[in-house]
């Protein structure tokens, strides 16, 4: 709870110390979650944790110690479950409610928290340079993964049960190869509601407790490809970007993304001269994406 605003005056200093040290009231915010991207881990995210500390004096902020650096490339599968361990064991302990801002690949992590979590209490979902639909491109991660490996031929790596176990293949997204897309990948396209499931109206339900969507990205990224997929944009198959509110997955309201839209709570920030790396140490992606959604 805020405290109230104590009009200046030969009474207003006194009767708002009085009313803090009653105990009346006292500013609080409600914790913030950070789950990290590939590659990375909480050493990355102390910037961003001294900006939110800095503007939101007292806020619980975490950045879940989990899978950091090379083990950020196991199954997303398998890491779901335990970044829920702690996921859960923060939110229960707030009960107005917690904050999720998650980076690249940690974006479709908590893209699938939220979805497989029933009656979680998240109420600002922020989605920071993640590709939400998906990954296709030549870029250095790429090179980090697969060396010497063109993107053309990426899917004969990601497209079977063994290429599944490299988290980056579960959001690889080969706008040629469509069909073994939706056929072999058993991560995105079930988040995405790309491919039907038993669980899609379930997830949907969970997913939309929410309250707020705010997606971040930009055009100089030089890793997220193509960078629209930070706001659900994607190639069609002559790699010509489509953005959200034509993709298939928001026309048919698969996960919940249109019923967001037309609710008023899906806010898209684009910043321009940010480098993938430096998304969250940027104060003034932070000042202007992020700071007001994170009371």
């Amino acid at each position: 709870m805020k405290c109230p605003r104590v009009a200046a005056g030969s009474h207003g200093p006194m009767l708002l110390l009085l009313v803090v040290v009653a105990g009346v009231c006292v500013d609080s915010y409600k914790p913030v979650i950070i789950v990290h991207g590939i590659f990375d881990g909480p050493q990355q995210f102390q910037n961003l944790s001294r900006f939110i500390k800095k503007v939101h004096p007292g806020t619980e902020v975490t950045v879940i110690d989990l899978y950091d650096d090379l083990l950020s490339l196991q199954p997303l599968w398998k890491q779901v479950p335990d970044f829920r361990q702690s996921f859960n064991s923060i939110m229960k302990n707030a009960p107005d409610g917690v904050h999720l801002l998650c980076f690249s690949q940690g974006g479709l992590i908590c893209r699938a928290l939220l979805s497989t979590t029933p009656n979680h209490n998240v109420h600002t979902f922020i989605s920071l340079s993640s590709p939400l639909a998906g990954q296709y491109g030549d870029t250095d991660y790429l090179q980090k993964v697969f060396h010497k490996t063109v993107k053309k031929n990426v899917h004969f790596i990601c497209y079977n049960k063994f290429g599944q176990k490299v988290s980056i293949c579960d959001y690889w997204n080969d706008p040629h190869q469509r069909r073994s897309y939706l056929r072999n990948n058993i991560f995105l396209p079930l988040l995405n509601g790309e491919r039907p499931h038993s669980d899609m109206k379930a997830w949907r339900e969970n997913f939309l407790q929410i309250e707020k969507l705010v997606l971040i990205g930009g055009p100089d990224d030089g890793v997220i490809t193509p960078w629209q997929s930070s706001h659900f944009g994607f190639y069609d198959s002559s790699e010509n970007v489509v953005e959200m509110q034509k993709q298939e997955f928001y026309l048919n309201d698969a996960f919940g993304l249109k019923t967001l839209d037309q609710r008023g709570d899906l806010v898209t920030c684009v910043h321009s001269g940010v480098k993938h790396t430096t998304w969250h140490s940027n104060f003034t992606v932070f000042r202007d994406c992020m700071e007001k959604w994170l009371t």
